[in-house]
């Protein structure tokens, strides 16, 4: 028999695996907990509206198992009340997927009240629900961070979310450090212009085709892709940060 135990690092399975994903009813969220269910992962997703939920799940039990709820992640409590419904929907838990964002603009161009919004979506219930996912998994366990891309591109458009994504990179980095030796490997995933609900109506769904067509976007699947590869290496690895950008696409 050849000896190709130097040809490939180990890939531990992820049959039987359970996780949470926060924005796990549309794009890249909705990809992820259908790449995972497919592989063996029991999925609990969240999400806002009760159409993309049930959509969402009818898409994951045709290739695995999943189940998930409606809740608003910028409520005080609903990142611990999704953890905890999640833990004990699935028996346990094993990985934390931190998705949900909604897109923002300038900060002069938008209201008090929206950016305070944006701020408790896509800032304080990472954090939060990092919190929580920290103390389900105990000492063994994945947290990837959602991040992106805009974190790099500090536009005068992109002031609120890149803000937000930039300090998403650093808490990302600093957590790691901090869980890593608790058993607790952290990622984040870093997606360039990604097709997807986030992209309208600025960027019609014919237009993210055509996009995704000339490799200018990525498909939610692409990142996924991504998700599944940071999980599937050797525990004492971790892919801290991965960037995953279109190839047509000189500059983000």
């Amino acid at each position: 028999m050849t000896d190709t135990a130097d040809a490939h690092t180990a890939m531990p399975s992820l049959k039987g695996k359970r996780a949470i994903i926060t924005g796990g009813t549309t794009g890249i969220g909705r990809a992820i907990a259908v790449l995972l269910a497919s592989e063996g992962v029991k999925v609990f997703i969240g999400g806002r509206d009760e159409g993309h939920l049930a959509d969402a799940l009818q898409r994951v039990r045709e290739v695995g198992e999943g189940d998930g709820m409606t809740l608003d992640l910028s409520e005080p409590d609903a990142s611990k009340t999704f953890v905890a419904a999640g833990t004990r929907a699935l028996g346990g838990l094993d990985i934390a997927v931190v998705n949900a964002a909604i897109s923002a603009e300038g900060l002069t161009d938008m209201t008090e009240a929206d950016l305070r919004y944006a701020i408790a979506t896509n800032f304080t219930a990472y954090l939060l629900t990092a919190h929580a996912a920290a103390a389900a998994l105990v000492d063994r366990g994945d947290i990837v961070l959602i991040g992106s891309m805009s974190a790099h591109v500090l536009g005068p458009g992109s002031t609120v979310y890149a803000g937000i994504k930039y300090g998403i990179q650093g808490f990302a980095e600093a957590l790691r450090r901090e869980l890593g030796p608790k058993g607790i490997r952290v990622a984040n995933v870093e997606p360039g212009k990604t097709g997807s609900n986030m992209q309208l109506p600025d960027i019609s769904v014919e237009e993210q085709r055509e996009a995704i067509a000339k490799d200018e976007m990525l498909r939610a699947e692409d990142i996924a892709v991504g998700v599944h590869y940071l999980l599937t290496q050797p525990r004492r690895a971790v892919v801290q940060q991965l960037t995953i950008t279109p190839r047509g696409v000189a500059a983000e």
